[in-house]
């Protein structure tokens, strides 16, 4: 069943590590606006530039739903399975065949902070490199 009034459900932007409160809108089941939550303990009731844009993203049509592969020129739609194991695999064979030094890793600000953290983690405990960054100051 459908709701058709407004609504908000309150959440944590995801633009960087700072962790503001928001209200995202609800109206017909997708999420249209946000709005700060004033006595949030971080953002004190105040958003940035990317904070008041949060939304935009979510019921975007450009947006992947599934995973692609790489199939010579173009690309297809895969199983997960398929695709967590094609980039398993070549990133341990660049790993292999040079060394720490050659792989890197790229985090997302639209994830969480734990998120963030496990990658970090893992490029250094797994691939013994710092060759990590991250999107958020972007």
């Amino acid at each position: 069943m459908k709701r058709k009034d407004n609504f908000f459900v309150p959440s944590v932007c995801c633009f960087c590590g700072c962790g503001c409160g928001v209200y995202l809108r609800v109206r017909d089941n997708r999420v249209r606006g946000v709005a700060p939550i004033r006595s949030h303990p971080v953002s004190r009731g105040n958003l940035c530039v990317k904070g008041w844009q949060l939304h935009e993203f979510i019921h975007n049509k450009d947006r992947l739903k599934r995973p692609l592969v790489r199939k010579g020129a173009k690309f297809k739609e895969a199983s997960w399975d398929e695709a967590f194991k094609r980039a398993a695999d070549g990133l341990m064979s660049v790993f292999k065949g040079y060394g720490s030094r050659a792989v890197g890793f790229l985090s997302s600000a639209r994830c969480t902070n734990e998120e963030n953290f496990l990658l970090q983690k893992f490029a250094r405990a797994v691939f013994k490199t710092n060759n990590i960054d991250h999107c958020a100051r972007l």
